[in-house]
């Protein structure tokens, strides 16, 4: 297990000999057990990766070793804690509230899934905590980096580690 560490006072993420500039959310970080759905708050703690999920025709999918697929089209991530599927992903559209995984941005050309509040998920916790790529701007409650940064990450992840948000 590799630990990828998240200093959030410094807005910096390293990782073996890498260390990069990262955003968090527009809440600052907070304590993981006070993490609230909607809040904009990055949860302090150690999450495992999950996996990768990558948008087509954006990224090469060479040399990754965590799990990953293609996102396509109708690809959520629910983010209502009334949906038994809370926490979860999804298809769209649904009844329930869902965080559309194809954006008009670039944020979400590469997700890292962050095993935030999933094992199991407890509603209004926090859902969609992710690894992605930066927008110039404070994320919703992820860790976000650079494009050039994350291709250089992506390949070096392997299943096993996680990502320490301190």
């Amino acid at each position: 297990m590799t630990v990828i560490r998240v200093d959030s006072a410094a807005g910096r993420l390293r990782f073996g000999g890498i260390n990069m500039a990262c955003t968090l959310g527009r809440g600052g970080p907070c304590a993981a057990d006070g993490k609230r759905e909607g809040d904009g708050c990055t949860p302090l703690g150690t999450w495992p990766l999950r996996g990768v999920l990558l948008r087509p025709g954006r990224i090469e999918a060479k040399g990754i070793r965590l799990p990953w697929r293609w996102v396509r089209e109708g690809d959520g991530w629910s983010d209502d804690p009334a949906d038994p599927s809370y926490n979860r992903p999804v298809h769209l559209p649904r009844p329930f509230s869902a965080e559309a995984l194809l954006r008009d941005d670039d944020a979400y050309d590469v997700i890292v899934v962050l095993g935030h509040n999933d094992a199991p998920p407890v509603p209004g916790r926090g859902s969609a905590i992710f690894l992605h790529l930066s927008e110039g701007r404070p994320t919703a409650g992820c860790v976000a980096v650079d494009r050039q940064d994350m291709l250089k990450l992506l390949p070096l992840l392997s299943p096993g580690d996680v990502m320490e948000i301190a």
